[in-house]
């Protein structure tokens, strides 16, 4: 049986994906040592579709949090159907620009349940 936190994380998705876009979240592997190199093999990107909102911050969250800059997003992603979760070294691309995630990367998770993760993206 769903318990709430499920069927909330379900909601999410879909309210998200109603009236928010496609975002891809871009995650570089590590690279693995080979010794005949001599040096590291660079590693392979992978990459994620998100649904997701992309928001301006207001000014009250400018005068609360001196972090964030001018021309910085709030990005609001499900967290439902996710392969991995979202990195700090992690880049999205969104509405055709790509963007570094910067702290803090908030995650929504009560109970256990991962509903939704906000973070503060920077292009």
């Amino acid at each position: 049986m769903a318990t709430f936190y499920d069927e909330m994380a379900v909601m999410a998705l879909e309210m998200i994906t109603e009236f928010g876009q496609p975002v891809t979240i871009r995650k570089t592997e590590v690279g693995e040592w080979d010794p005949e190199l001599g040096g590291e093999v660079p590693g392979a990107t992978v990459e994620q579709i998100a649904q997701g909102i992309l928001l301006d911050f207001t000014g009250q969250e400018f005068q609360n949090n001196s972090l964030i800059r001018q021309g910085d997003k709030k990005l609001k992603i499900a967290a439902q159907g996710l392969s991995w979760v979202p990195g700090l070294l992690d880049k999205v691309v969104a509405q055709g620009r790509t963007w570094a995630i910067v702290p803090p990367l908030k995650e929504v998770n009560p109970a256990g349940t991962q509903i939704l993760y906000e973070l503060q993206v920077r292009s």
